[in-house]
């Protein structure tokens, strides 16, 4: 019998299949099914720094224009700190899914600014999550910043976060970096537990004949899975930290990929909103039947065999091998 359990952020997962964050988590039922088809973990639903800084403006006004001068009255109104930011919800659903599954629950923030999180980043670990995602979702539109200025914003919110919780913290990662190598082990140093490679910028369309901006966000597909691939392959073995894969996993193929480059986790959300949640099962049971053929005992016996550092070719993620590719091409 085959052995699905893995690791990842230090944490013991049943399966390599984790669910990435995705408004599916708003639904304790859902986390629920979660775990019962198989995953390893579940991501939740992003908190956008957007979210708290504009619900705490709307607070801290109503506040101030209730505010009685006398101090017999003051009991009817709440303490503005007890209104943080999304904290009956996000954190509620946290404690729940804690005392309902198994499985890690691991928490989401979405930001650009290091001040956004650090009082939320502290109740997300009071709330009982297990580890938390930090998702940078930074375009760099000003022209004026310099590639040294946007690294560094992600090295200051995590060196902040990092030295206010204690549970473990994963950085999500754009492909965008001048050196991913470079970036990835700068973020190992800052005290990174984890990368996740890659997250998807919004990328906005045109209606050419209203002449409006479209807000698309397609769903993934398994052909996305090569950049991430890529650099997963050359990350392993070389950082002391683990590796998760979220783009493009729609069925087993696209895991074992992961795994092989040296994944710890795959992650995936678009599939299950094509297939249901249920697909998680399917897709386990198709890895485990691919493991029994290939006589794999464990997730451990082939995670990063494919790696750069552990094939027989290394140059086959350089340079040279492109040269090959279009040498090839033209004999066909």
């Amino acid at each position: 019998m085959t052995n699905l359990n893995s690791k990842y952020l230090g944490l013991s997962l049943k399966s390599p299949l984790v669910v990435s964050a995705n408004p599916l988590s708003q639904e304790i039922g859902n986390i629920l099914s979660m775990e019962d088809n198989g995953a390893g973990a579940v991501v939740l639903f992003s908190l956008f720094e957007e979210q708290i800084r504009a619900e705490a403006l709307k607070v801290e006004e109503v506040y101030r224009s209730t505010t009685n001068p006398f101090a017999e009255t003051s009991g009817f109104f709440p303490e503005l700190e007890n209104y943080a930011v999304g904290t009956g919800q996000y954190l509620e659903i946290i404690r729940q899914a804690k005392e309902r599954v198994d499985i890690p629950v691991i928490a989401s923030l979405n930001g650009i600014t290091p001040e956004g999180w650090i009082e939320y980043a502290k109740d997300i670990e009071q709330a009982g999550a297990d580890a938390l995602e930090i998702n940078v979702y930074f375009i760099p539109a000003d022209i004026r910043l310099n590639s040294e200025e946007v690294e560094q914003r992600y090295l200051d919110i995590l060196k902040m976060v990092k030295s206010n919780i204690s549970i473990p913290v994963a950085m999500k990662l754009n492909p965008y970096f001048s050196s991913i190598g470079n970036m990835s082990k700068r973020l190992s140093d800052e005290g990174a537990n984890g990368l996740v490679l890659f997250n998807r910028f919004y990328q906005p369309d045109f209606d050419i004949e209203r002449l409006k901006v479209l807000p698309n966000l397609d769903f993934s597909h398994p052909a996305e899975i090569r950049l991430p691939l890529l650099w997963i392959a050359v990350l392993y073995g070389r950082l002391p930290v683990s590796l998760a894969a979220t783009t493009g996993v729609h069925g087993a193929e696209e895991l074992i990929k992961y795994i092989l480059a040296g994944a710890d986790v795959g992650m995936c959300a678009s599939v299950l909103y094509k297939h249901g949640i249920q697909q998680i099962k399917v897709i386990l049971q198709e890895l485990q039947m691919y493991m029994e053929k290939m006589q794999f005992k464990n997730i451990e016996a082939f995670k990063g065999a494919m790696s750069q550092l552990h094939v027989s070719d290394p140059s086959a993620y350089e340079r040279g091998n492109y040269i090959q590719i279009l040498e090839d091409k033209k004999w066909r």
